[in-house]
């Protein structure tokens, strides 16, 4: 054997296993897996289409999705096994920056056996209720690579990614279970502070605020200025456009409008997920990269939500149900019952008000799928090397079951991407104009930045 490969391929091994301590639980799971479907001869579990970081992509985004994991905390996880990913097929096959802790591999090995890895290892370490599930797609997914020291090799690289990036994120700020409130700073009661809004759910993942970045190097770097002042005209044309356009039982919102705006109730990482994995289908990306587009989505992603939620955390400011409809509030321990008017005589409440679409038990300001969408229309950009991007969002179909993602809309630009998302959640009657707008500058903002201190070509 080459002398060199060995003591490369040691070295590969030796840095996964430093701290493959909270890893090592699922390993026998995955090995008990593999001999009883030799010994019994059971068919392997269906593994979804794509190429093998594709199909890791649409496992890690079922499982995330399937924990009930909120979507801007599910980004968080999702950022950890793209992450992994990618530095695992990058330092086996070459081409871009890794993100992590250095690793190193030896010459041939299987980047295929290193995302399955990396990513496999990852989940059961952040999702160990499904390892049963993920450990027969792991069996499944090692199965389709030929044995041999190239497969080893790559094992191992996955395992050395995946511990690493385990590793760098630990301490990071994330909170558990999956969907745990937390304290944080409150304002004191008053007109423009932020109530609990029908159904009335306990602050959704206000932790998210304060969790360690994964390219920024602090999360209040694109703080969008405060929102306009109560007794401004901006904010009067606010009210009175979303408490027009906006409520359940609107008579100027026009058919198509509500359609939009119920296309945009989808889940932004499948939306955003499936997105990347059609461009990469469709024009045929490497496995590099497909990795590299995989992370760039769910880091660009992470990074964009979480620097909205640090904001929304600071300003606090109302949604549009409790602004138009101060009765609307309980006694959640924010203010008095009934709340507060704003005081400006260009605007008049209305008792009863509802959004069309339930409002998220977060604060308004910036708009959160502004920020998302912008970013994600920045990295497609970003990706396709033109802003023709002609792409298609698979979004909610009314028609359809929930959680659906049956409707296809096309964009030909970034810029129609953002301006649709400004229209739709204002049509849902959840984000005054103004909030959306700050959300895309957010958005866009965090991506420019983030796209520039990573994912770059090697040479």
């Amino acid at each position: 054997m080459n002398p060199i490969r060995t003591v490369r391929r040691l070295t590969c091994i030796l840095a996964g296993l430093a701290a493959a301590s909270a890893l090592a639980a699922a390993a026998p799971a995955a090995a008990a897996s593999n001999a009883t479907a030799a010994a019994t001869g059971k068919a392997a579990v269906a593994l979804p289409p794509g190429n093998t970081v594709a199909q890791w992509n649409k496992i890690a985004e079922d499982t995330v999705v399937g924990s009930g994991a909120f979507q801007a905390e599910g980004l968080i996880y999702m950022a950890y096994v793209s992450a992994a990913v990618y530095d695992a097929v990058a330092v086996t096959e070459g081409g871009f920056a890794p993100y992590g802790p250095a690793i190193t591999a030896p010459a041939g090995a299987s980047a295929d056996a290193a995302a399955v890895e990396a990513a496999y290892r990852t989940l059961v370490t952040y999702f160990p209720a499904q390892a049963g599930n993920l450990t027969a797609l792991y069996a499944s997914a090692l199965g389709l690579i030929p044995g041999g020291t190239a497969k080893q090799d790559g094992q191992a690289v996955g395992l050395a990614a995946a511990t690493g990036i385990i590793g760098l994120r630990a301490g990071d700020g994330r909170m558990t279970p999956i969907g745990v409130t937390s304290p944080f700073p409150a304002l004191p009661p008053g007109p423009g502070v932020w109530r609990l809004t029908p159904p009335f759910a306990p602050a959704q993942t206000p932790w998210v605020a304060t969790v360690r970045p994964f390219i920024l190097h602090r999360l209040d770097r694109f703080l969008p200025a405060p929102p306009p002042s109560l007794h401004s005209h901006e904010w009067a044309e606010a009210f009175n456009q979303i408490k027009a356009y906006g409520a359940a039982d609107s008579t100027v919102r026009t058919a198509a409008q509500t359609t939009t705006a119920k296309f945009w109730s989808a889940n932004v990482i499948r939306q955003y997920n499936q997105a990347g994995r059609d461009i990469a289908a469709a024009r045929g990306l490497s496995l590099p990269g497909t990795a590299r587009l995989a992370a760039m989505v769910n880091l660009v992603g992470a990074d964009a939500l979480m620097s909205t939620w640090h904001a929304k955390y600071h300003y606090l400011f109302w949604r549009p149900v409790t602004a138009i409809d101060p009765a609307a509030v309980t006694a959640d321990g924010y203010g008095p019952v009934p709340g507060y008017h704003d005081g400006n005589p260009a605007t008049t409440g209305q008792a009863g008000w509802r959004p069309l679409l339930t409002t998220p038990n977060h604060p308004e300001y910036p708009g959160a799928h502004g920020a998302i969408t912008s970013a994600m229309a920045e990295v497609f950009a970003t990706v396709l090397g033109t802003g023709q991007i002609g792409l298609d969002i698979h979004g909610f179909d009314p028609a359809g079951p929930p959680g659906n993602l049956n409707a296809v809309r096309h964009f030909t630009t970034p810029s129609d991407l953002r301006r649709e998302i400004i229209n739709a959640r204002l049509w849902a009657g959840l984000h005054y104009r103004f909030s959306s707008v700050a959300g895309v500058t957010l958005g866009r903002q965090v991506a420019k930045y983030d796209l520039y201190h990573a994912f770059q070509p090697i040479g």
